[in-house]
């Protein structure tokens, strides 16, 4: 990896699910742009191996779905980082793969708990950080579930049109207190979530997109990472579309 300059020089992360997959790549690049990070993921292990590849201000193990465990970690990281600027709120699981009519309770509220709860969670938590200081960057990690619905993933597509919905209506209330508040919206793209899925369901996403493939991982993270920078600053309240052309709106 090279680095790509200084766009956050001075600024500080915080990145749920940083222990794997888009969270890690996303906390990679801010830090190689000059940026302090602290990962939040549930896999322990994964975390220690991130701490030891790259510079990582402080890791945390938690469930999202612990509101008093994300508080704690928010305050925890506030003070290794001196402030919080930004939130990329990157956790999530796939759920059952499997019809609405035979969709296990337990997947669902759990699938739920994981992908909106804990986005809500973490966002609450954080923003009065972001307020105290007069600026601050949310990316919350939806998907094209969210705007079309994945047949057989209903808990799935259900969470993630959760999180747009609280991402439009953040984003209002903070409009002009310095706070930028967006979500992105990929298809599906390489990574380990993958291998919660059957095949079936990974073909049947990729032939919906129309580039006919599926996103790579650092095609996300760039777009995050401009979502997360100061450069994004006139555009809130908004979803970002990574889909290869699936969603256009």
């Amino acid at each position: 990896m090279t680095a790509y300059g200084g766009r956050f020089a001075g600024r500080t992360a915080i990145i749920t699910g940083g222990g794997s997959g888009l969270g890690l790549a996303v906390a990679k690049r801010i830090v190689l742009e000059g940026g302090k990070v602290a990962l939040w993921d549930l896999d322990g292990e994964a975390l220690s191996r991130a701490s030891k590849a790259f510079d990582v201000a402080l890791t945390v193990q938690l469930d999202v779905t612990d509101v008093q465990a994300v508080r704690d970690a928010a305050l925890k990281s506030n003070g290794a980082l001196g402030r919080v600027d930004i939130l990329v709120a990157s956790a999530g699981i796939t759920g059952a793969t499997v019809p609405v009519h035979g969709f296990p309770v337990d997947s669902w509220l759990r699938t739920i708990d994981i992908n909106l709860n804990g986005v809500f969670y973490c966002n609450r938590e954080t923003v009065p950080f972001m307020l105290a200081n007069g600026y601050g960057r949310i990316v919350n990690v939806s998907s094209v579930a969210g705007k079309e619905g994945n047949p057989n993933a209903s808990a799935y597509s259900a969470s993630k049109a959760g999180v747009i919905g609280l991402t439009k209506s953040l984003g209002k209330e903070l409009a002009t207190q310095g706070i930028i508040v967006n979500a992105i919206t990929p298809a599906t793209f390489e990574s380990p979530i993958l291998d919660q899925l059957p095949q079936s369901q990974v073909d049947y996403m990729r032939s919906k997109i129309p580039m006919a493939r599926l996103g790579e991982i650092y095609e996300s993270a760039a777009m995050i990472c401009f979502m997360a920078s100061e450069e994004c600053s006139f555009t809130t309240a908004s979803t970002f579309d990574t889909s290869g052309g699936r969603t256009t709106y």
